[in-house]
């Protein structure tokens, strides 16, 4: 005859045994149906801030100057925009200074950080004329193509509710690595979702990967010497391949191109 161990539940206590088979049931329902709603969450649409010190003084300093007011651009996204103000800062000087634009960019965001930082001061009292927005490369290694495509979504439905007079250019997520990857088809993915959201009128999409990716799939390291950041080259090639749309947005001439 066996003995009873540690674990078992005694046979002379059949009521305690079904009982515990019970609780042991709904304890099981309940933890797969947790599991499985963690794993259907999409990340990309919950906003949340960074706990980085210098993340934190970044977008405070944004505030800042949105407070000042007298803006009539924005350009919004992750350390690829954050950049026109080290590698790009003589293309930002050329074509967007003039046009009192304000950097919202910051080195390592996604789209969620980006949704926090929209609700907590970033285009508070500013009504600028155009937004420029590129995000969703940094999720590439968290996301799906379907998940990302989804935040950059309610980031543009965030901005059509917080600014609803100014106009949108949604440009297509840069690629990055030298050579083709998984993650750039995610990255193809995420644009190609992102591109429905141009209804030619507040919202407008641009995919100027061609300036960068080349016909046989490598990025060019003249343009993108880490195959991720545009050199200063890549970002006057950058601005002047949107320059025509961003003029006809803002309701102005052109820019002459950079010398």
């Amino acid at each position: 005859m066996s003995g009873v161990g540690e674990n078992d539940i005694p046979m002379k206590n059949p009521h305690i045994q079904g009982v515990a088979r019970i609780i042991s049931g709904l304890v099981l329902a309940l933890t797969l149906a947790f599991t499985g709603t963690c794993l259907a969450a999409n990340t990309a649409v919950v906003p949340v801030s960074r706990t980085n010190v210098w993340w934190m003084e970044r977008h405070e300093e944004m505030n800042k100057i949105a407070r000042r007011g007298n803006i009539d651009l924005i350009y919004v996204g992750d350390s690829i925009v954050e950049h026109f103000e080290n590698q790009g800062r003589k293309a930002w000087k050329h074509y967007y200074a003039p046009r009192k634009a304000l950097n919202l960019g910051i080195g390592g965001d996604r789209t969620e950080h980006v949704l926090w930082r929209l609700e907590h001061g970033n285009i508070e009292g500013i009504n600028p004329r155009l937004a420029i927005v590129m995000i969703g490369q940094n999720n590439g290694g968290h996301n799906t193509g379907r998940e990302i495509g989804e935040g950059v979504t309610l980031i543009i439905h965030k901005l059509r509710e917080k600014l609803p007079a100014t106009k949108i250019l949604l440009l297509g997520i840069f690629q990055r690595r030298e050579k083709p990857t998984p993650e750039r088809a995610v990255l193809a993915g995420a644009n190609e979702i992102a591109s429905k959201l141009a209804d030619e009128k507040t919202v407008f999409y641009m995919d100027i990967n061609s300036v960068f990716v080349r016909p046989d799939g490598t990025i060019s390291k003249t343009l993108m010497p880490d195959f991720e950041h545009p050199s200063p080259l890549g970002h006057q090639l950058w601005a002047e391949a949107i320059e025509a749309k961003v003029a006809e947005l803002m309701g102005d001439k052109p820019v002459v191109p950079m010398p």
